[in-house]
């Protein structure tokens, strides 16, 4: 069994259109959200710089639609230097909102930007779950790092006697020959190069 934490990093997602209008407008959007927001003091790079590179890519477009020569090259180079920009701008949203995490979400929509998040995952914990095949078991336990093994018993009555499985190197197995309806307990524990550790607290589970 795998415990998920509710700890949430928020991540800025840039959604850069590719028609030119679209990306001037998009662009256009993020520097007016941008202009005077408490939450970005210091602007990396400075949203005029960003304002410039719009009005150049403006340009460059309005010239390639009169089919001028070698404009449409120009307009490519304008919109990729634009890109470049809102990538660095990008990295400064992201840099603000991980130092508020409480209140990243707000911070990176207050530009402008689309919000991602990720899930942190914590370390997994001792479980079982029925196996693939009727009659097994798959066990999962901590990483107990490099060049640990783990040895796995289980038991058909109640804890009382416990039946040794293979040893394993990594931290997880199948059990099978397991008797389906049956009530099971599992535990295991690691062994390192400072010896054995303790023995997982039982789990239970009904075979399938």
């Amino acid at each position: 069994m795998t415990k998920v934490t509710t700890d949430h990093r928020s991540i800025v997602s840039l959604k850069l259109p590719k028609p030119v209008p679209k990306l001037i407008t998009y662009a256009t959007g993020i520097v007016t959200a941008m202009t005077s927001n408490p939450s970005f003091p210091t602007p990396v790079p400075a949203l005029a710089t960003v304002t410039a590179a719009i009005a150049a890519l403006q340009a460059a477009e309005t010239t390639a639609l009169a089919r001028t020569k070698g404009a449409v090259l120009t307009r490519n180079e304008k919109a990729t230097a634009l890109v470049a920009l809102l990538q660095q701008l990008k990295s400064y949203i992201q840099t603000q909102a991980d130092a508020n995490l409480e209140n990243g979400a707000s911070i990176i929509g207050s530009a402008g930007v689309a919000v991602k998040k990720t899930v942190v995952r914590s370390p997994r914990a001792f479980g079982a779950k029925p196996g693939a095949v009727s009659g097994t078991a798959k066990l999962v336990t901590v990483l107990a790092g490099h060049r640990a093994s783990y040895e796995w018993e289980y038991s058909t009555d109640g804890g009382k006697t416990w039946v040794t499985a293979p040893v394993t190197l990594q931290a997880k197995t199948t059990i099978a020959g397991l008797t389906a309806g049956t009530t099971v307990q599992f535990r295991s524990r690691p062994v390192t190069k400072t010896g054995e550790g303790n023995w997982t607290q039982p789990v239970s589970l009904v075979v399938a």
